[in-house]
């Protein structure tokens, strides 16, 4: 049998390129391997994101470039699965008619029957159906390419808090959590493969297993911080109404836990807030990073803020420009407000014009910026202990001068999840600090990254492990 190749595209979050990772562990029983253009494959999978509505349009736009391919190639079998898949369901073969295959986000495991129903029958299927509990499968779990070091892992998916301006409650479903012996299983197999370190995933992973009657998050975090071989443990994403101070403690406990959160705020208005539906204050998310401080001083917070939610006032606005003040985050991740279908928030009136919305955004981008800065700046001189995870282009280091780059460099994280390059020492662990924790001292700072050497023991050792 002649090997089938497959292209996955992935627009979205972390959850996409889990699951497409899950769509290429499924698909290659059947024969296909990956490859990376489309012009290579014989089936292309497109996996869409609906959050944001720019995401949305960059999934029609990738579809009508499908186009021409099926037309040269009408074996080519066409696929989109994910959140826009869910959303739109059979609509989307009205806009798309060279397309095969719609599947939703619960119908990841079912993906190879549609494939190999299109194959031996031809037609058009539609599978956006949701389970009533997460399906697990041992053929739909794909293991880590060589030299890859960092993996994903969701620990449960769906959403049950129906945020006002939020899709996921209705593009992925309720909350449902997976066992954590299913966890911990799939943990072990990463690390086999050569994985050292692993972010769990969760539409809000504060509240896992309480629906179910599991163990909490904080002692799933336990657990997998038990897992030998493992170096490093991250997670994503924390709903500031359920951080526990359970959880919090474990920032000061578990010696794998990094030192960063991300923790989406969405506004400083505790009236835009309860328009959000986000259930919690200003003054309730002040007091959570407080508490986060109090027992790791020097964690990293990042966070989420939407500009223009409809009705956000001047006074709004600048409330959560003090916010970010006062929190002085590690980074931000900023969007304007766009109306997202099924959402509550896209009835609301007072809608902010577009320019107001860009110019919020900008203004906030820029105080952030100011603010990492600082903090870069303040860690030239100490040493970092880097997670390396590859050699770096020579145009990442962008801001030293080019004929101060060297030819080989380094890139890694921080425990705090900031981005280090350093250069290649000669004679060093056989030339390759892959995957190794190295001492890095810190020499100069930019706006998105840190440069630094290795730090040498006395010996003329590097100090790595």
């Amino acid at each position: 049998m002649f090997p089938k190749t497959v292209y996955i595209h992935t627009i979205g979050c972390q959850m996409n390129v889990y699951d497409s990772d899950r769509i290429a562990g499924g698909l290659a029983p059947m024969g296909y391997h990956r490859v990376s253009t489309p012009e290579q494959a014989d089936l292309v999978i497109l996996n869409t994101c609906a959050i944001r509505e720019k995401a949305e349009q960059k999934v029609f736009s990738f579809l009508g470039r499908m186009a021409g391919l099926k037309r040269q190639n009408p074996d080519l079998i066409i696929g989109v699965g994910g959140c826009v898949a869910q959303q739109e369901g059979r609509s989307i073969l009205d806009r798309a008619p060279y397309l095969d295959i719609v599947f939703g986000t619960h119908a990841v495991n079912r993906l190879p029957l549609l494939v190999r129903q299109v194959e031996t029958s031809g037609g058009r299927l539609v599978d956006v159906a949701f389970s009533d509990t997460i399906q697990e499968s041992a053929s739909c779990q794909s293991l880590p390419a060589a030299g890859q070091i960092s993996s994903f892992v969701t620990i449960m998916q769906g959403c049950d808090n129906y945020c006002t301006y939020c899709v996921v409650p209705y593009v992925r479903g309720r909350e449902m959590s997976r066992t954590p012996e299913r966890i911990i299983a799939e943990i072990q197999e990463l690390v086999a493969a050569g994985i050292l370190e692993v972010t769990l995933l969760g539409q809000n992973v504060n509240s896992y297993g309480k629906k179910e009657g599991l163990c909490d998050f904080a002692e799933l975090l336990k657990k997998v911080n038990a897992v030998d071989g493992l170096s490093r443990i991250r997670f994503t994403t924390s709903h500031p109404k359920d951080i526990s101070d359970k959880l919090i403690a474990c920032f000061s406990c578990l010696d794998k836990l990094c030192r960063h959160i991300h923790l989406p705020v969405q506004s400083g208005s505790s009236r835009v807030l309860q328009r959000m539906n986000r259930k919690y204050t200003r003054e309730i998310y002040l007091e959570k990073i407080a508490a986060l401080r109090a027992v790791c001083p020097d964690i990293a917070i990042t966070s989420d803020i939407i500009v223009g939610f409809p009705g956000e006032t001047d006074q709004d606005f600048e409330e959560t420009l003090s916010l970010v003040r006062e929190v002085a985050f590690d980074g931000l991740f900023v969007f304007m407000y766009s109306d997202r279908p099924n959402a509550p928030a896209a009835k609301f009136p007072d809608k902010a014009p577009e320019a107001e919305k860009a110019e919020r955004l900008q203004q906030v981008l820029g105080l952030q910026d100011t603010i990492t800065l600082q903090k870069h700046q303040a860690l030239v001189g100490t040493t970092q202990m880097v997670l390396v995870e590859g050699h770096s282009e020579r145009s990442s280091a962008a801001d030293i001068s080019p004929d101060k780059i060297p030819d080989m460099q380094w890139h890694g994280r921080t425990s705090t999840h900031k981005i280090v390059h350093f250069p290649d020492v000669k004679g060093v662990s056989d030339g390759s600090f892959m995957g190794r924790l190295v001492a890095v001292q810190i020499e100069r700072a930019f706006s998105h990254s840190l440069w630094g050497k290795p730090v040498f023991r006395e010996e003329g050792r590097c100090s790595i492990r």
